[in-house]
């Protein structure tokens, strides 16, 4: 009897480690799996956050002129949003619609530094990692050239003045549609000082002469003009008067240095009170095309016009500011 006893005690000894035995393997293996589980959560985590930064990342590009002159510097600066650890930024050009996307060499910073060289060429930033896959990229920007009179000898000679009679065609008032503003306050404001002493580099005057001649010239209390078709209207003072005006030809003018400008001439036909009667554009142009910008003279007398050579108030596209006059000046 005592031995059955003892039997089953040894029995119910071993019964209870090997259960004590197999929790503890149960609860390692539990502890392991709950690693497991955890660490893989982690790079889940990690790789959905990490997706997330590349859906969300937003890339701009600062810097974009409304136009460029031939071989001006472009200047550009791209900007993102949850920018990715262990990437690097890219450029990318694109000469035209049907040609493909390429690498632009040595641009691998932020900022784009490149020459204005072909017109309606498309740039785009990127960050890429070190096998150039792209993780992010910004909407391309295009660079748009307009030499305004023409990149060639035969287009500089006509703008400084010296053409043939048989080169001068009338023009429509059409060719100066648009919204414009006056220069002057630019002036005034001092916006244009490096303008003026850019010429005292190459001229005969020092840049404070420049803006006293310039003064003289740009001044006017119009300081805004909208031309739309057949209709022009004056905007001085806060008030506005407005008329209609036909084609009254071209004046060809000889001046002092040696070269000649063309006036061309529009007549009021109706308008309201104050309305010049006459209306003479000179934007360097002699035939057929859109103006970028013109200086103006208006009055009732059109032969007292023609005559007038100090006061030329000089007018830009409206919606150029005021680093977008200066680079226009300085181009030319």
């Amino acid at each position: 009897m005592e031995k059955r006893i003892t039997q089953y005690i040894v029995l119910l000894s071993t019964s209870i480690l090997l259960g004590a035995c197999g929790a503890n393997v149960s609860s390692s293996q539990d502890e392991e799996v709950t690693d497991n589980v955890s660490e893989q959560t982690t790079q889940n985590s990690s790789t959905q956050e990490k997706q997330e930064n590349e859906e969300s990342t937003e890339i701009g590009i600062n810097g974009l002129a409304d136009h460029y002159h031939t071989g001006d510097t472009v200047e550009l600066s791209a900007s993102a949003e949850n920018k990715i650890d262990s990437v690097q930024w890219q450029w990318y050009s694109k000469e035209s619609e049907e040609s493909e996307w390429e690498v632009v060499s040595g641009q691998k910073t932020q900022d784009f530094i490149g020459e204005a060289l072909i017109n309606g060429l498309e740039v785009k930033a990127a960050l890429v990692d070190d096998n150039d896959k792209i993780y992010a990229e910004s909407e391309p920007v295009k660079i748009l050239i307009d030499d305004h009179h023409g990149h060639d000898e035969a287009s500089k000679q006509i703008y400084e003045g010296y053409f043939e009679d048989e080169q001068v065609e009338n023009r429509d008032l059409t060719d100066f549609e648009g919204e414009w503003q006056s220069v002057f306050p630019y002036l005034q404001s001092g916006d244009l000082d490096e303008v003026f002493e850019h010429k005292e580099e190459g001229g005969d005057m020092t840049a404070e002469e420049y803006k006293e001649y310039y003064t003289i010239g740009y001044e006017t209390s119009v300081d805004q003009i909208s031309i739309d078709g057949d209709q022009v209207t004056f905007y001085e003072d806060g008030k506005e008067y407005s008329g209609t005006y036909e084609n009254d030809g071209y004046e060809i003018l000889n001046y002092e240095k040696g070269n000649r400008g063309v006036r061309f001439v529009y007549k009021l036909i109706d308008g309201s009170d104050g309305s010049p009667k006459y209306i003479q554009f000179s934007d360097h142009n002699i035939f057929p095309e859109d103006s970028y910008h013109f200086h103006l003279y208006w009055g009732d007398d059109k032969d007292q016009l023609l005559e007038e050579m100090d006061n030329w108030p000089t007018y830009y596209p409206l919606d150029l500011d005021a680093d977008g006059l200066v680079r226009d000046m300085l181009a030319h």
